[in-house]
């Protein structure tokens, strides 16, 4: 995987930040969900890197990047820190300016990114994904149903982090297993090992649970603060045919409500991995969308 990308351990203001870089030409940095880290999109990246200087990098609390202490108000693994982390992590690359996707919550610190530093964001794609406060808005017994573990996972007192940490493979496969079109044989084998190797640390545990407190707490404050600013940069979304995304919301009339600009985007033919499920339309539209 990533042949010809260099793999870089980038210090922050708060953390360290791990990525690979690749390619040549504008620079395009890639974000990634839960609970996968930078490498679900090694199907897309080298293709991507044929146009783009490509970073791939694993947010904080993920991965082999930095696991800052939690705090009370859940702030250190707010979408805001975390996209500080990536413009902090550009800028040391040597790009103040670039372009930006990101899938499932890598989607969700794009948003504030693009809100934070819209200097910094010339196009943002979100793939699978609508606003935060969107969901939680919407939300039925169907889609609480579907996004259960984002009520699960913000339980206090470390109550899922034992749960989870009792058995950390099998919650790991049924979440990927849920959510694809095709269970867990549509990942790549060597993906799968690298997710289940990080997966196994009680920190990344912890800290993607926080991930999921913060979305619930303090990013809806920031966000409630921001409702009367726009996305300004044009925005892209793309979401599985077969998916949540596509059963409960009119996805690009949700983005358009954020964005000054027009949106663009497509369902794909898959469920939630868009980018391991069908890397070959994914990779054709983040071209089509970045090179316009």
């Amino acid at each position: 995987m990533f042949d010809g990308f260099d793999v870089r351990d980038i210090e922050t203001s708060e953390t360290v930040i791990h990525l690979r870089v690749g390619g040549s030409g504008p620079p395009l940095l890639l974000l990634h969900g839960y609970p996968q880290t930078h490498v679900m999109w090694h199907r897309v990246a080298p293709a991507l890197a044929t146009r783009f200087t490509v970073v791939c990098a694993d947010l904080r609390g993920y991965g082999d990047s930095g696991k800052p202490p939690s705090d009370s108000e859940h702030l250190v693994y707010s979408k805001r820190k975390t996209a500080l982390d990536m413009v902090e992590a550009m800028a040391t690359l040597g790009f103040s300016r670039f372009m930006l996707a990101g899938h499932d919550r890598g989607g969700r610190v794009a948003h504030r990114m693009a809100l934070d530093h819209p200097e910094c964001v010339q196009k943002v794609s979100f793939l699978d994904i609508v606003p935060t406060r969107t969901i939680f808005d919407a939300t039925n017994q169907a889609i609480a149903t579907g996004y259960y573990h984002w009520f699960f996972l913000i339980q206090p007192d470390g109550l899922p982090e034992r749960l989870i940490g009792g058995d950390p493979m099998f919650y790991l496969q049924a979440k990927l297993g849920h959510w694809g079109k095709g269970g867990v044989e549509i990942f790549a084998p060597e993906a799968l090992l690298e997710y289940e190797r990080c997966f196994r640390n009680p920190d990344v545990i912890h800290a993607s649970c926080e991930d999921y407190r913060a979305g619930a707490s303090i990013d809806l404050v920031h966000d409630g603060a921001d409702l009367h600013r726009k996305i300004a940069c044009p925005v892209q979304a793309l979401w599985g045919l077969h998916g949540m995304m596509e059963r409960h919301f009119d996805v690009l009339a949700c983005w358009r409500e954020r964005s000054h600009a027009d949106v663009i985007g497509k369902a794909l033919d898959c469920g939630h991995f868009l980018a391991e499920e069908q890397p070959e339309a994914t990779t054709s539209e983040l071209l089509t969308f970045f090179e316009a």
